[in-house]
């Protein structure tokens, strides 16, 4: 299953600490060497200020109490500056400690540079001192610590450039403490000005909004409302656009939603044409399984696909995490559930007669049971069907497609293109000047 791992892709767009979760997950799912995850872990810590944590690793995989000499002097080093940062941003500290201070200035609209100061002697070097510490705090762990200076600099800060960047660091770190409500606005909140902002060239533009998809998969998959709102985000044309182009693999996670996810079925048919689209350029089980079934019509091997995607997500760090004890039902028997229906549901409606006790071998169900089942597939599904007991099958109604809905369909169809294709057109003119 390391062959489906989608880690050495996903890691690039991610900073180095949200990486840490994802080998926590490979490590307890055994996917690979014990060794292999200790060594990458050291790798990622060594360009942070994490240094305890580094000798830790350093001794659990080298069965040693000893430490290399370069780690102790790296201690001493991140010490020794994180001391400097904290003297240099202690003015301003102390200022946003005192909630009373803080209540003034904000009461009377003077929470600002000039106020700052003339009454507490703090100007732009110790707001920029601010952000250095919050930074240098994140690089060492403290996510709670650099969460809340981050927030508090970018109330001070006329930087655009530099007030973005530490709602970058906000992000991560809600999504380290996972405080998903909480990431979920500072998610929101950067998209708007990823698709606000005028960027020097289009491709730094779609870049962002690459890093924003990957960072979002933590949120989306922990926060109760994520599988309709990742559809919401992915679903659309220039996030569509910049997955099929840049990051085809991040639609694993875009087909799983819409299986999940019964209440999107309208905007499900468009996802398919793309995935008819992808299935020769992109293998994964998780797409191959909807091609199976409304691209190829091969149900036999869309019932061993939905087996091999059962693995994919037991052992993805993001669908597969560990459940904790709760009364909800664990993605991957809502994913089955859902797979299931999909199979049956598309077999039902392409097959004029279907015999019950093929119906029933292969939902594993006796004869009385799988009976039951497909009444109520007919009766959710609204299909057009009628069990005859006599002959012991499920006689299915032809159901013709409509020219005039075909037409609809196909006008829309191109509409939408003729859209993404202008808007491609205007963002490259727009580039022009630029460059």
């Amino acid at each position: 299953m390391a062959n489906y791992d989608l880690t050495p892709r996903i890691a690039p767009n991610l900073d180095r600490h949200l990486v840490f979760p994802i080998l926590e997950f490979l490590q307890e799912r055994q996917l690979y060497a014990d060794e292999d995850i200790l060594k990458a872990k050291i790798e990622l810590l060594n360009n942070t200020n994490m240094v305890d944590y580094a000798m830790d690793i350093h001794k659990s995989l080298y069965h040693t109490e000893e430490v290399p000499q370069e780690m102790v002097e790296r201690r001493v080093e991140v010490v020794a500056r994180l001391k400097a940062l904290e003297e240099a941003a202690a003015p301003l500290v102390t200022f946003l400690q005192n909630p009373n201070a803080v209540g003034e200035l904000r009461a009377e609209k003077q929470y600002n540079l000039q106020m700052l100061s003339e009454r507490y002697q703090i100007g732009p070097e110790q707001i920029e001192a601010l952000y250095q510490y919050a930074k240098f705090q994140f690089e060492c762990g403290n996510y709670s610590g650099a969460a809340d200076y981050l927030y508090q600099y970018r109330g001070l800060c006329t930087n655009s450039e530099r007030s973005l960047s530490a709602l970058w660091g906000k992000l991560a770190a809600e999504i380290l403490m996972q405080n998903w409500d909480v990431a979920l606005e500072e998610l929101n909140r950067l998209k708007e000005i990823i698709d606000s902002k005028s960027f020097a060239s289009p491709l730094n533009q779609v870049q962002s909004r690459i890093w924003l998809m990957h960072w979002s998969l933590y949120i989306f998959f922990n926060h109760d409302n994520g599988r309709t709102q990742i559809i919401d985000l992915f679903n659309q044309d220039k996030y569509l656009n910049a997955i099929q182009t840049n990051a085809p693999h991040l639609l694993r996670y875009l087909a799983t939603s819409f299986i999940v996810n019964k209440r999107r079925r309208p905007q499900f048919k468009d996802f398919i044409k793309v995935i008819q689209q992808e299935q020769y350029s992109h293998e994964d089980p998780i797409t191959e399984f909807l091609a199976c079934i409304y691209v190829n019509y091969d149900f036999d091997a869309a019932q061993k696909k939905m087996r091999e995607c059962e693995e994919v997500i037991l052992n993805d760090p993001f669908l597969g995490k560990r459940v904790e004890e709760g009364n909800f039902v664990p993605l991957r028997d809502e994913f089955l559930e859902n797979a299931r229906l999909f199979i049956f549901e598309t077999y039902c409606r392409i097959h004029q007669r279907i015999d019950m006790g093929v119906l029933a071998e292969k939902l594993n169900l006796n004869y009385d049971e799988a009976e039951r089942w497909i009444v109520n597939l007919i009766r959710t599904s609204k299909l057009d069907a009628k069990i005859d007991s006599k002959s012991g099958t499920v006689v299915m109604e032809p159901n013709h497609p409509n020219v005039y809905e075909q037409l609809i369909d196909h006008t829309k169809a191109m509409s939408g293109r003729t859209y993404k294709l202008v808007s491609q057109l205007l963002e490259q003119a727009q580039a022009q000047p630029t460059r």
